[in-house]
């Protein structure tokens, strides 16, 4: 039964809202094509309404070419009607990765960090999780060690020196909820309201406000085409942390040099400052060689954040942090105090993963992909924009971004591309510093195949050619 709400103190006739309240659910596409409606009689039974009042409605509907009838068979709604996405609350819906709005599974989400999902092997994650579950020691049914499972520290600890070549022992790490809740732990054992942040900008806008929670005093220093630029930090700074993605900068995507690195290092020794490396993406580069993290430079200055969340998938909410170890105690207590420990039945599932080989399997598979929708995103973006855009961050990495010359990528932009089903996030949101990057955008592609590419591509160009922002190529 289709359920309505109408409302008897309006005087608004029940025709019209039984009319009005159809109308949303076909454009909001909750209402499908060629869905058959309640009958008359049925709705009218269920409204607590004359017939006859159902029926208005429904011709209404059908002058509107809203829904068809067929003789004997009863109202269908039309397939010509292309639903409107809307906004919804959080739920089994694709979730754009960094701005934390929920989207409907039709809008084409060109949001960043968003992994291939349909490419994923369950089936393999799937008998890991069941084998991990019925192997489990006893103990990992119950609360369970705030740090982390300590045989999948040690696996983690293997790997990260294979992967990264960070050298560590596991009782420098710390399991953690995703990266935002090691960013956050982070934040709370180093941060007082009168603590400086030095931060990258362009930069993530989480977290900018997971910072901003502890201290107003956040510094933007702006990146070039290598990052961040330790040559501009004023000499006397004394920031508590310097924040930093030195292996593929966010948004804009550079590659942090030696020489910037150990200039990084050498300012945070002298300052007294820590860094806080985050590393989301490093596992995808292709045209240029995977660079070390900066860890490895200086463990003592160093807290290095990781995720799976771009290798797996998001909903994991497994991520880690590799600290020094004057740090290790407080941060695992605020961890003990944030939700007491990570899933335990995961972690042991993720360690046989990487056990057996799977994940970097995985990685491999994912980075052939990644590099083909890539080169497929650079191919098309010129035959759809012509020569006047400029292309940035495409060496490595899930996202570019592509700076249009006379373009502005105001709110009201973004809303009629959501309007027309895409969804693209400019580099200005994440923008410490206002109207410094209003003609660039983030194109993730790692989460679209060519098809959706094409598709997406094509709803940007109608609209921005619609709104007179994009003449005829």
């Amino acid at each position: 039964m289709l359920h309505l709400s109408l409302d008897k103190t309006k005087k608004r006739s029940y025709t019209k809202q039984i009319y009005n309240l159809v109308r949303e659910k076909i454009l909001s596409g909750e209402l499908y094509a060629d869905e058959l409606l309640p009958s008359s009689r049925d709705l009218s039974r269920e409204l607590c309404v004359a017939r006859n009042t159902v029926l208005t409605a429904y011709d209404m509907l059908m002058s509107e070419g809203m829904v068809y009838s067929i003789a004997g068979a009863g109202f269908y709604v039309s397939s010509d009607i292309k639903p409107i996405p809307q906004n919804i609350p959080i739920g089994s819906q694709q979730a754009a990765s960094l701005s934390d709005i929920i989207l409907t599974d039709q809008i084409i989400n060109f949001d960043s960090g968003l992994p291939a999902l349909d490419l994923f092997p369950r089936e393999k994650w799937n008998r890991v999780v069941s084998n991990a579950f019925l192997n489990a020691p006893v103990s990992s049914l119950g609360y369970d060690d705030p740090q982390g499972r300590p045989e999948f520290r040690n696996v983690l600890c293997a790997y990260l020196k294979k992967t990264r070549g960070i050298s560590c022992i596991p009782e420098q790490i710390i399991i953690t909820a995703g990266a935002k809740q090691g960013l956050s732990l982070a934040a709370k054992c180093l941060l007082r309201p009168d603590s400086e942040v030095w931060m990258e900008n362009p930069s993530n806008i989480n977290v900018k406000n997971i910072f901003s929670y502890h201290t107003n005093n956040i510094v933007p220093f702006e990146v070039d085409a290598q990052g961040i630029q330790p040559e501009l930090f004023p000499k006397k700074g004394k920031p508590a942390l310097i924040f930093t993605t030195p292996s593929h900068q966010f948004p804009m995507g550079g590659v942090l040099s030696i020489q910037r690195r150990i200039g990084l290092i050498e300012f945070a020794r002298k300052s007294g400052a820590y860094l806080l490396e985050d590393d989301y993406d490093s596992e995808f580069t292709y045209d240029v060689p995977p660079s070390h993290s900066i860890f490895e430079l200086d463990p003592d200055r160093v807290i290095y954040v990781g995720t799976f969340s771009k290798v797996l998938f998001p909903s994991i909410r497994l991520g880690y942090l590799v600290v020094p170890l004057h740090l290790v105690s407080q941060i695992r207590e605020l961890k003990r105090l944030a939700d007491h420990h990570s899933n335990s039945i995961y972690q042991l599932a993720l360690m046989r993963f990487i056990e057996g080989g799977e994940l970097e399997r995985h990685i491999r598979r994912m980075k052939k992909e990644y590099r083909k929708r890539r080169d497929t995103l650079l191919k098309l973006l010129p035959v759809y924009f012509g020569k006047d855009i400029h292309i940035y961050g495409a060496a490595a990495g899930m996202h570019l971004v592509v700076k249009f010359c006379d373009i502005s990528f105001t709110e009201d932009l973004v809303k009629r591309f959501l309007q027309s089903g895409v969804y693209i996030v400019p580099v200005e949101n994440h923008s410490l510093i206002k109207d410094k990057h209003q003609n660039e955008i983030i194109l993730g592609y790692s989460g679209l195949s060519k098809e959706t590419l094409i598709q997406g591509l094509d709803l940007i160009k109608t609209e921005l050619y619609n709104s007179g922002k994009l003449q005829a190529l």
